[in-house]
């Protein structure tokens, strides 16, 4: 998220960052309408990382944006507690060769 001005008013507001709404088009892209399934019971959702660096980063930052995402394309119905009910297995690796992330949702 990053904080901006509303011009006309001067308040303050968060949006999603240029960043997270490119990477969001580009996961949109690859979810194609197989995947579409509204899943509306509870879920173990792993998700391993591979990153193209080494830097940190949040383990749970990368989660909430990809299930943010997960719904906003309709491979899940929310991302509430009560469908995401885990994250069991999820981490971050390395590969500078082949960044992706690898995504297995099992049924609980």
């Amino acid at each position: 998220m990053q904080i901006f001005r509303n011009k006309k008013t001067g308040q303050s507001f968060l949006s999603q960052s240029a960043r997270y709404k490119e990477y969001a088009e580009d996961c949109g892209r690859q979810i194609t309408g197989k995947y579409k399934k509204g899943i509306d019971y509870p879920i173990n959702l792993k998700c391993v990382y591979y990153r193209k660096t080494k830097h940190r980063v949040d383990l749970i930052n990368l989660l909430a944006a990809t299930c943010d995402i997960l719904a906003d394309y309709g491979v899940i119905k929310d991302d509430n507690c009560k469908i995401v009910v885990g994250h069991d297995g999820s981490r971050v690796l390395y590969d500078k060769n082949n960044p992706r992330v690898e995504i297995e949702i099992k049924r609980v």
